[in-house]
This record gives structure tokens, sequence and C-alpha cells, in this order.
């Protein structure tokens, strides 16, 4: 199983099936904070559902094409992150995040994100990684711009949350311009 520790508090893990009833509470505690910018939540009614996301992310981790990881804080499950998608051929990683509303803002995301994106470009080999995120979503876009992404970009009215259309911002870094890269 795939997991990285971050620090004494934080660790990412792969998400297996034995989490689906830890991840679909999380996701219940969290779902009026997470609807607002992710499109999937009304999708995730029951435990059942959780597991078969998990499961469906665990194909496409065997597959080589991503895979979707928990966020564990201090022994708990606080969110999750991960590859939405790799594309081997162009050598790019989409990555994705969220987090409990009652953990944000102790940087957990972005210790988070740092060691993945370390990961994306150290040990997969991968010369570019982008963030997609609602422009209205700041805190989402807070974590792009401290860690040093560029945003290249504003898709208008890309992504439809429930009853509306969202403009995406696509930040993006290279290898070439990530500190930890060789």
């Amino acid at each position: 199983m795939f997991s990285y520790k971050i620090d004494e508090e934080t660790e990412i893990r792969l998400l297996v099936e034995q989490h689906a009833g830890q991840m679909f509470a999380l996701t219940n505690r969290n779902r009026d904070h997470l609807r607002e910018w992710l499109s999937w939540v009304d999708g995730a009614r029951t435990v059942e559902d959780t597991r078969k996301f998990i499961k469906g992310s665990l194909e496409q981790f065997a597959a080589n094409e991503g895979f979707s990881a928990g966020l564990w804080y201090r022994g708990e499950l606080v969110g999750a992150i991960g590859f939405h998608r790799i594309d081997w051929p162009n050598r790019r990683a989409e990555i994705g995040y969220w987090i409990s509303a009652d953990c944000q803002g102790k940087g957990i995301v972005t210790r988070a994100a740092r060691a993945l994106i370390d990961y994306t470009f150290d040990e997969l080999g991968l010369n570019r990684a982008e963030i997609h995120c609602a422009e209205g979503n700041r805190q989402s876009r807070a974590v792009a711009e401290r860690l040093g992404f560029r945003q290249e970009g504003v898709l208008r009215a890309s992504a439809l949350l429930y009853d509306r259309y969202v403009d995406m911002v696509i930040y993006g870094m290279l290898k070439e311009e990530w500190p930890a890269s060789p």
C-alpha cells in the first residue's frame, strides 16, 4: 500500500476499500463545505458509493494512471489528495485535493501537495504538474500560489457545479521551475 509520511503529524495513504466508512463519514460531515466547489459530493450518498469510488481509484492506481489517497493528520483522516490523471505521453499530472472545514488553515494541504509534487518530478519523472480549481475557491487557489504555481489561464464557465457554471483557473508548474528538483 502506498503511504508517505510528510512530517510527524501528517501522512498520505492510498485509499483502500476498508477506508470507505471513514471517508464517507468525513464527506458527510463536510457535505456543505465540499459541495460549494466539488461536483461529486451529491453522488457520494452512502458508504457503498464511497467504496465504489475507492475501488475505481485502485483500478486507476493499478493501471498507473493516477490515484486517490487519504490525508491523515494526527492519526485522523481529514481529507484527500491525489492525481486525477497522469498523462504519460505528455509527462504531466493533474493534482486534486480537499480537506475538512475544521482542518483548513493548518498548512496540511500545502505540505501534502508539496510532497506529491516532489514525487511527481523526482520519482515519476514527469515534466509538468497542474492544479485546476474554481476561480472563486480562494483556499484552493492559495495552495497553488503558495507552492509557486503559475496561473496560466481561465476556462470560462467550464465546470457545472450543481446549478451554476464556474470558471476554472489552471495553474501549472514545470519540473525545471520546481525548487526541490535537481
